[in-house]
Parts: structure tokens; C-alpha cells; sequence
């Protein structure tokens, strides 16, 4: 049997199709979940659990509600991108820290400025505040904003919420899309709406002249502002760099000390950036740079940030400053970009841009809500009017009522005059209900009317309310009928939230100069350097050391002295050398903490194996002896390893091999062994290999069997016996056939 429904297959380009779902993937994550909307500054996720609060009735004024319920409604209702999405904009709506302008009233734990979490949503409750409900959420019943159907079109939802304040300037923005991104700071409200007034007022002010009113970020952190120059062309173009720094203060104590008080951070460092902060202080202070620390306490609590750093005395206290500002993040950048959602696709915003946006959308949500206050006060009018002339003739309509078999019937005579059924006491009473013309709303209105509305007192009351309805319907067609009145009426509403709302700036603006740190050389001293076998490193005075000489040589791979001011060299076996300052390493007490030699630099324990290191000072004054296991020797002369980078290479490898050996050649060295792992040993003159650059691979040590590799180098001086152990046989190093380099070598047998 054959089938009716003929298979109709659709051909098309592989590479078109994927460009096309990724873009409309793309537009999705930039329009529906990432960017916020330039009119009212808030991200879908953000507007959806606002409105769910304004609907779920969670009023400034009323008990608080569990969070638990909030992103439970918002998800089933408006955002089904997972509860965690929904919970974190609300813990964020709420955390003063992060907002300008907090959005939410929460109660319990929302986290804190130290990157502490929120509380499970169960535990937590929350509320909007009485600015989101006064400023973002009114007039929301007066057709102010579209709706538009939520995802399965089971509910209604606002494309934007009709918010009354400059929010996208005052709270501010971040958010990551797809091939772009939003980072907008926050701002002052009462220099925002100061600077909405008067680009209302004269809408040719310049960006300059904006920044008069507003002049700049206020981060809810505080800190200071340093690039105060460079705003002009931030605020021009929408994108640029701020330059924040923290606030010290200098207390000072009894004894001649001092103290440093940092009381503001940068916007950025909130969260785990308090805990890296202090870290890197304990480090300075470790490493001696910053040794006139004499204890850090972070005494920070919800009444603001307080981190404590107590100094010895006669410390140099700007020198410290300058320290923390260039080694640590208290001086940070916060990159502009204010990209937003305008006329449903995204834009890097000017700021007059922004405002633009924002005063279009107060004039356009003004226009809808007085145009609909005006269509309601019109048909009160024409109801009122009704009941009014229904006064003058009640006794012809009681008259028609009772002579009605029927509301309908009464109804046509009020309307039309339609007379037909009904009877009346009089023809006078007739001809006069003949005439009756009001209008359905009117008539309606006059059948419902109670008869306790014809009292003297009731009738005086409806004709004052009629007289007050008619000064509304003057006052609306003269809002909307006129620009000036309206430009007066959105700009009393914005002057009556800064009152409401405003709060001091927090935030410094200046020009500051860039901090330059000329860093204290430390007072040259002799040190000793330890490091174990595990690679863990330290340097400890001298007196120490020769009180725990035999600890400290036997607990420990390399022991030497050098210079705090030297460079510690560590050769690796992928021919690679790394230079460390010995002022970098901790210094302290014999049992001190050590720090991994692969905290430093581009060392990888996992992959490079130490075969020497010594002092700077060392190696320059000698000549090393380098052997890879392909049996590639050469002297190299130390100083060529005097270098200002931290990662050289220090020697030249053919492909697949690796170092051996590195060893320093003493002044009355005179051979050479070499040991494979078959157990080939050729001991030759060390005069035969040649001196070369670093970056040569060098001669021709041995001549290595098919599979064998170079093991092991040692270095004879004259005079003495060298005993090593090889397969539980005693060999005499300088007791071997003298021969000469680049030959094949004698091979040793275990046994006696």
C-alpha cells in the first residue's frame, strides 16, 4: 500500500546552518540572558524576579517572604534557566557592597564583602525595597510598558520594567555574552539625576559639561578614583580604564608607632580578593620588602573594612604606601565598557547615549500612563455627567422603571428613547421620555444607582467630584498636549527620588601620579641557603646555621653561603637555567617554613629534574663542566650565566636529549670519568674538551654503544683516590687506564 505523504527532503550547506544556528544562539544569550536594557539597566533574570516579587505581593511594607518561593515562582513562571541563575541576581540585588543602589531587602545570610557565600535559599527571605517598589514597579496597572507572553504563553510578562530613575549610570552592569561584554560602574543617584535634570533642561550640554553634575563613578566600596583626566574620553566613547585605589589612613600610637588603616578597597577586590590581599602583605612582609610590618589583623565587620597593619617604629610610612599600591591589588583597574541593549540589539553607549535612552523612555511610559489616566477620567466624566442630568429628571425615570417589564426595555428608553411597551402615568411623561439620549456607560451607570445617591448631601459630592475630574482631564491634556509640562512632570518625579533616595558620594576623583617605587636594597649580609630533597628553600643567617651545622647538612640537599644580595642558579636537565634572588626566598629561624624551589619562576618539578645549583656569585668565578646522556661535553665559563632574566637556556640539546650533568671544574681538576649505564668507564684528560658558548651542544665524550646513555661525570684532582661502589665492587676512580676522549671505554664486571 502505498503512503499518501510523500518525504520531502530539504538540501542545504552544512557551514550555512551552523552559521545561522550560532547566531541565533548567539542573539539569544546577548539579548534574553546577558546584557541589560538601556532603559531600565536591568538584565532579563533581574526584571523577571522583581516582577515576580511585585506580584507575589512582597512589598517594602510587608513580612518578609522565603527566597525559596521567590525563585521558585520566577522559574516556573518567567525564567526556566535553573534556580541558581534566579538566587544569585536576587543575592546580588541585595549586597550594598556589589550595588549602588540596593533592589531587594534580604534577611539572613546574602554573603559578604569578603566573598563569603549566601545561605541556602531555604534559610534566606527577602523583600523588595521601598525604592524598587516606588521607582521600578509603580504604574505598572496603567499601560505604561508592553507585555509580552512568557515561554510557554501561560502568563504575561513586561518586555521592561517602567523604572523612573537613570538605573543602568546608578547601578551599574556586568555581564559576559557571546563575543562581547558589559561593564558599566556604578554611580552617585543624586549626581545621576542631577545630570538627567539638566540634560533635560538644555539638551545641548557636552559630555564635559555632564560631568560637572556627575562627575565621575561612586563604587559602593569607596576608594579613590586616580585618572581623573582620562573620564572625559571614557564617558565620550563608552569604553576605557579606571585607575582605583584603596584609602590608607595613618594612626598613631603611643611610643613613636604607627599604624596603616586601609578603610576602602577598589570595587574589584570584593570577594576573594580581601583574602589574596592579605596574603600578598604576609608575603612582602615575609620576603623582607616590606620588613617594618610588624603584624596584619583584618578587623573588617558589617560596619565597613578595617585592615589593620601595625609597624615597628620609625618606619618609612610612605614608602610602605607606595609598596601596597604596587605590589598588591589596593591599586587596581576597573575596564569600562558600557555595552547595552537600545532598540533590541546591543551598543556601546556614550553617556549621553544612555541618557538619551532614558529620557525617551521617561517621555514615551509618561505618554502611555497620562494617556491612560486621561482616557479613565473621561469615562468618570461620562458617567458622572449621567448621574448628574439623571438627578434633574429621577422622577420620569423612576416613572420608566416601574412601567418597564424589563431592565432592557428600561435601558433603550434611557439610550434611544424607546418608548413601545412601556407604560406611563401621563402622555406628558411619555413625550418627555421620547427625548432621553444617554449614552450606554451613562444609562448603566443610572440602573445601578442606589437611591440613598439622591440625599441633598450625596448630589453636592457628586457634582464637587464632577468639578475635580474635569481639573484632572484639564491637567492630563495639558501634560500630554504640551512638552514643557511634561519635561516638568517627569523632572519633579526625579527630583523627588534623589530627596528620597540620595545618599553622599563615597568615591574620590582625582588626578593622583602614577606610584613609583624605588625599592630599598637590602643591607648586604652572609647567608646560608638550604634546600632539601623535596626542592623546599630558605636561607638562614650565619650564626644559625653554625649552631645547627649537622642538622642543616643532613637534613639537606645543597648548603652554601652567598650574599642576600646574590642569585641562587638552579641548572635543570632539560638544559635550562633558572635565577632566583636570594632576597626572595624566606629568611627566619632554622625551623622555619620553606618555600617549593617551583613557586618561582618558570620551574616545573614535574617535568625538569636539578642537577646543580650554587650561588651566582660561585658559578661566575668558575668554569662548568656540562655532559648530556648522548655523551655531549663542553666547558662553558660562568659569567656567561650572568643574565637579567629569570629563565635562560644553558646549553644547546640535540633533539631528545637532556643534561646529565652540570659540575663546576675546580683550578686543579686534571680528569675526567665517565660512567654509562651498561657500565662503560673512560677516564681521559679533562684538558681534551674544549671550552665553548653556552649555546653550543658541545664534543664527543664517549662513544656510546646502540641503547647506552651517559649515567654519571666525576672529576679526579691529583693526589687524590676517589672510591665509588659499582655492582658491589670497590673501584679506584684515578686507578683506571688513563685514555682519551671520544674512544669506547673499558667495561666493569660485578664481582671482586
Amino acid at each position: 500500500m502505498k503512503s499518501d505523504h510523500q518525504e520531502h527532503i530539504l538540501r542545504t550547506e552544512y557551514s550555512d546552518l551552523m552559521q545561522k544556528s550560532y547566531i541565533d544562539y548567539a542573539m539569544s544569550v546577548i539579548i534574553a540572558r546577558a546584557l541589560p536594557d538601556a532603559r531600565d539597566g536591568l538584565k532579563p533574570v533581574q526584571r523577571r524576579t522583581l516582577y515576580d516579587m511585585h506580584e507575589l505581593g512582597i512589598r517594602y511594607d510587608k513580612p518578609y517572604r522565603k527566597c525559596a518561593r521567590i525563585v521558585g515562582d520566577t522559574m516556573g513562571k518567567y525564567h526556566p534557566h535553573g534556580d541558581s541563575s534566579i538566587y544569585d541576581a536576587l543575592v546580588v540585588m541585595s549586597q550594598d557592597f556589589k550595588k549602588g543602589l540596593p533592589l531587594v531587602d534580604g534577611h539572613g545570610n546574602f554573603g559578604s564583602i569578603e566573598g563569603d557565600g549566601a545561605a541556602a535559599m531555604r534559610y534566606t527571605e527577602a523583600r523588595l525595597q521601598k525604592v524598587t517598589q516606588e521607582a521600578f514597579l509603580t504604574d505598572l496597572d496603567k499601560n505604561v510598558v508592553g507585555f509580552v507572553p512568557n515561554f510557554d504563553e501561560t502568563e504575561k510578562e513586561p518586555e521592561v520594567l517602567p523604572v523612573k530613575i537613570p538605573n543602568l549610570l546608578i547601578n551599574g552592569a556586568e555581564g559576559i555574552a557571546v563575543g562581547m561584554a558589559t561593564s558599566i560602574p556604578p554611580h552617585n543617584l543624586g549626581e545621576v539625576i542631577d545630570a538627567a535634570l539638566a540634560y533635560m533642561k538644555k539638551g545641548s550640554l557636552t559630555t564635559k559639561d555632564l560631568l560637572e553634575y556627575m562627575p565621575g563613578p561612586d563604587f559602593p566600596t569607596g576608594g579613590i578614583i586616580t585618572n581623573k583626566d582620562e573620564l572625559l574620553n571614557i564617558y565620550e566613547t563608552g569604553q576605557g580604564k579606571l585607575r582605583i585605589r584603596g584609602k590608607i589612613e595613618t594612626e598613631t600610637l603611643r611610643g613613636g608607632k604607627t599604624r596603616l588603616v586601609i578603610t576602602q578597597i577598589p570595587y574589584t577586590m570584593i570577594g576573594a580578593g580581601i583574602g589574596k590581599f592579605l596574603n600578598d602583605i604576609y608575603h612582602l612582609a615575609e620576603s623582607k620588602a616590606a620588613a617594618d610590618i610588624a603584624d596584619i589583623s583584618n578587623q573588617s565587620s558589617k560596619e565597613g573594612i578595617r585592615i589593620v597593619l601595625e609597624l615597628k617604629k620609625n618606619a618609612d610610612v610612605e614608602y610602605l604606601k607606595n609598596l601596597l599600591y604596587k605590589k598588591t591589588r589596593l591599586e587596581d583597574t576597573f575596564g569600562v565598557n558600557m555595552l547595552a541593549v537600545c532598540d533590541g540589539r546591543p551598543e556601546t553607549m556614550s553617556l549621553k547615549a544612555i541618557l538619551d535612552c532614558f529620557l525617551d523612555f521617561q517621555y514615551d511610559i509618561a505618554t502611555r500612563k497620562y494617556s491612560h489616566l486621561l482616557a479613565k477620567e473621561e469615562e468618570k466624566r461620562e458617567i458622572q455627567e449621567g448621574l448628574i442630568s439623571a438627578c434633574d429628571v429621577i422622577d420620569l425615570i423612576i416613572e420608566i422603571l416601574r412601567g418597564s417589564k424589563n431592565m432592557a426595555q428600561a435601558k433603550a428608553c434611557l439610550i434611544s428613547g424607546i418608548t413601545d411597551g412601556i407604560r406611563f402615568k401621563t402622555k406628558a411623561s411619555e413625550k418627555q421620555a421620547k427625548k432621553l439620549s444617554f449614552t450606554e456607560k451613562q444609562a448603566t451607570a443610572i440602573l445601578e444607582m442606589r437611591l440613598y445617591k439622591l440625599i441633598g448631601l450625596e448630589l453636592q459630592a457628586l457634582m464637587k467630584e464632577h468639578d475635580e475630574t474635569l481639573k484632572r482631564i484639564a491637567e492630563y491634556k495639558d501634560i500630554l498636549d504640551d512638552h514643557a509640562s511634561m519635561t516638568r512632570v517627569i523632572a519633579s518625579g526625579l527630583k523627588s527620588f534623589k530627596k528620597a533616595f540620595a545618599r553622599p558620594r563615597r568615591t574620590l576623583i582625582e588626578n593622583a601620579q602614577e606610584i613609583v617605587l624605588e625599592e630599598k636594597a637590602p643591607e648586604a649580609m652572609e647567608v646560608t641557603f638550604l634546600m632539601d630533597r623535596f626542592g623546599y628553600c630558605r636561607t638562614i643567617d650565619m650564626p644559625t646555621f653554625e649552631r645547627n651545622q649537622e642538622a642543616a647538612l643532613s637534613e639537606n640537599r645543597y648548603v652554601f653561603s652567598c650574599m642576600n644580595t646574590d642569585k641562587i642558579c638552579l641548572f635543570t636537565d632539560t638544559g635550562r637555567l633558572h635565577l632566583i634572588k636570594v632576597s626572595d626566598l624566606p629568611f627566619g629561624k632554622f625551623r622555619d617554613k620553606a618555600i617549593p624551589v617551583d613557586n618561582f619562576g618558570n620551574y616545573d618539578s614535574s617535568e625538569e629534574n636539578i642537577l646543580y645549583v650554587d650561588s651566582l656569585e660561585h658559578v661566575r668565578a668558575c668554569r662548568l663542566l656540562f655532559a648530556s646522556e648522548q655523551a655531549m661535553l663542553k666547558q662553558v665559563s660562568g659569567d656567561q650565566f650572568d643574565v637579567s632574566k629569570r629563565t635562560i637556556a644553558a646549553t644547546k640539546l640535540a633533539n631528545g636529549d637532556r643534561l646529565a650533568a652540570v659540575l663546576p671544574l675546580a683550578s686543579d681538576t686534571h680528569c675526567a670519568v665517565l660512567q654509562t649505564k651498561d657500565g662503560m668507564f673512560l677516564r681521559f684528560d679533562i684538558e681534551e674538551v674544549p671550552e665553548k658558548k653556552k649555546t653550543a651542544i658541545g664534543v664527543r665524550g664517549i662513544r656510546l654503544a646502540s641503547g647506552d646513555l651517559l649515567e654519571s661525570v666525576f672529576l679526579l684532582s691529583r693526589g687524590q683516590d676517589v672510591h665509588i661502589s659499582y655492582k658491589e665492587r670497590d673501584v679506584v676512580l684515578n686507578k683506571l687506564k688513563l685514555s682519551h676522549r671520544d674512544t669506547k671505554g673499558t667495561r666493569l664486571r660485578s664481582g671482586s
